[in-house]
């Protein structure tokens, strides 16, 4: 042992466990009076955010709930949700937010999985919570969200939130965890087959994931970010603590309705925002009626598949800004972030946005981010070209699957996080995804991207919505396969859609085959590829 390690211990004034919690504690230190929330009419300073949060963990304490107990919230993006994103971790306890567009056998099985004590449920969500309830197989204690701007629903529980935690203290000891590896929340994905996976997050990995957002995304005390994501889609990819660190403003908003985004940005004076591409889509494409005007330039980040470049032009001429990020609810959301390179505003519109559109490079707060051979383990060479799978490690990497040893095993393999996203990566070390592992098309020994084929797609005018899959043919193998929603009011023959690809890209990768209609989409807005690729398999001439 050297010196260094025989006289200098690990003390608590010199090693302090990393948790999301201190964020809240240091805001309302610092800025105590200054608005933390906005909910409709309802208006929360820091202060009053550290109290109602402490007064829950105080009620949760009370009710014998204590470290390592599971507490589930089924809740809109509310103020609720963001204490409950404190006050649960407060006491050592691990918060599982439910999706909230899950149906009751899934939510029963997750409350069970996870073994949950105590539910805290919007009344909004009460038909779904009411059948998974006689579904469980645990005994809960129920406690319903009564908020103000929900409407429908009925109560279930014993009693209502207000009642809940005003029984509770305004402070709560700074005592938990004892160790940053311990679990805070747990998230599951949403598979497409089978039961879905829980994914465990511990209190470093979340502690750093925020700072790591709140570096990234430039927030300050100055920003104001409104709730279009879901807080339970990766704790809001730790943007619940994020926002607070920065001591910024949390604006909520129960609808991702354009409207309603439109208007609190206007009102609100909203500059920051995170949406899958799906909302995007959506806000691009929403009658210009609903558009309310706003003066400042609002920062939105966007995860999951890459956005469309023509969705992404779309957004930069309404006001926005988009910033690409990638993740996974494994890695705590946002693990790659498409940095702008110096010359790419000289770029032409639609090559930049192409640019935007990669997965980019890792955070700061992540070790690393690659692009590798699974079977060799081997780093892909940066040429653009060589396919190889995404792969990531780090601190804000999950602590693996509850209760499923052999998945976690799998997914680790080798050190490294394994994504199942194809990808290049190109000369300046930038990953772009080109597919996930099961969506990439061999057709007569060649590789096509789906994603590269929806991107075109997406250019057509009258194109909304496109996905991409692989239809059996006798001759090549496989072909790509389009499955097309066109814009309200829209008609268009196939062979159009077909002719619009051949004319923009190489002919070998346009889809031979187009159907209409609605795409099948998860509870979290992601299209359904594996039920595209059931249809494709039983299409006929």
């Amino acid at each position: 042992m050297s010196i260094f390690e025989a006289q200098l211990e690990k003390d608590r004034a010199n090693f302090e466990p990393l948790t999301p919690v201190s964020f809240l504690r240091r805001a309302a230190q610092v800025a105590p009076s200054r608005t933390a929330i906005i909910h409709g009419q309802r208006r929360y300073s820091y202060a009053q955010f550290l109290e109602r949060s402490s007064k829950l963990a105080n009620a949760l304490a009370a009710q014998g709930i204590g470290p390592g107990d599971c507490v589930a919230i089924m809740g809109a993006n509310t103020p609720e949700m963001l204490e409950a994103h404190n006050g649960v971790p407060m006491l050592g306890a691990v918060l599982n937010s439910l999706n909230i567009r899950l149906d009751a056998k899934t939510i029963a099985f997750i409350l069970d999985h996870g073994e949950a004590k105590v539910l805290l449920t919007d009344r909004a969500f009460s038909e779904a919570i009411k059948e998974a309830l006689t579904l469980t197989e645990r005994e809960l204690l129920v406690i319903d969200i009564d908020d103000s701007e929900s409407e429908g629903g009925e109560c279930l529980g014993e009693m209502d939130y207000e009642t809940f935690i005003a029984g509770g203290g305004d402070s709560f000891p700074a005592g938990q965890p004892v160790d940053e590896w311990q679990a805070l929340s747990l998230l599951y994905t949403s598979g497409t087959t089978g039961n879905p996976k829980g994914c465990v997050y511990h209190h470093r990995g979340a502690y750093l994931n925020a700072l790591g957002n709140m570096s990234t995304m430039e927030l300050n005390r100055d920003s104001v970010y409104l709730w279009t994501l879901p807080m339970f889609h990766c704790d809001g990819w730790t943007f619940t603590w994020a926002v607070t660190a920065a001591m910024g403003v949390h604006v909520c908003l129960r609808a991702v309705e354009p409207a309603a985004v439109f208007s609190s940005i206007a009102e609100n004076g909203v500059t920051h925002m995170c949406g899958a591409p799906i909302v995007m889509n959506m806000l691009a494409n929403a009658p210009q009626e609903t558009k309310a005007p706003f003066s400042q330039t609002v920062e939105i980040a966007t995860g999951g598949a890459a956005p469309p470049s023509a969705v992404i032009e779309a957004m930069e001429a309404d006001g926005f800004h988009v910033t690409h990020l990638y993740g996974l609810t494994e890695t705590y959301g946002p693990a790659t972030v498409c940095i702008p390179q110096e010359d790419w505003p000289a770029l032409a519109l639609q090559e930049r946005s192409s640019r935007i559109a990669r997965q980019g490079v890792h955070y700061g707060t992540l070790e690393n981010a690659s692009v590798k051979k699974p079977d060799t383990m081997e780093d892909a060479p940066w040429d653009g070209k060589t396919f190889g799978e995404v792969m990531i490690r780090g601190n804000t990497v999950m602590k693996g699957y509850l209760k499923n040893a052999e998945a976690t095993q799998a997914a680790f393999a080798g050190g490294w996080f394994h994504s199942g996203d194809i990808a290049v990566r190109h000369p300046d070390g930038y990953i772009e995804i080109k597919d996930r592992s099961k969506d990439i098309i061999i057709s007569g020994g060649e590789n096509i991207s789906s994603l590269e084929v929806e991107e075109t797609l997406y250019r057509h005018p009258k194109v909304l919505e496109a996905a991409v899959v692989a239809r059996p043919d006798n001759t090549w193998g496989e072909t790509p396969c389009a499955f097309v929603t066109l814009r309200e009011g829209e008609n268009v023959e196939p062979q159009e859609i077909v002719d619009f690809c051949r004319d923009n890209m190489a002919h070998y990768k346009a889809p031979r085959t187009i159907v209409f209609g609605e795409l099948p989409k998860t509870s979290t807005g992601k299209i359904q590829k594996f039920i595209l690729r059931e249809k494709a398999q039983n299409l006929t001439d």
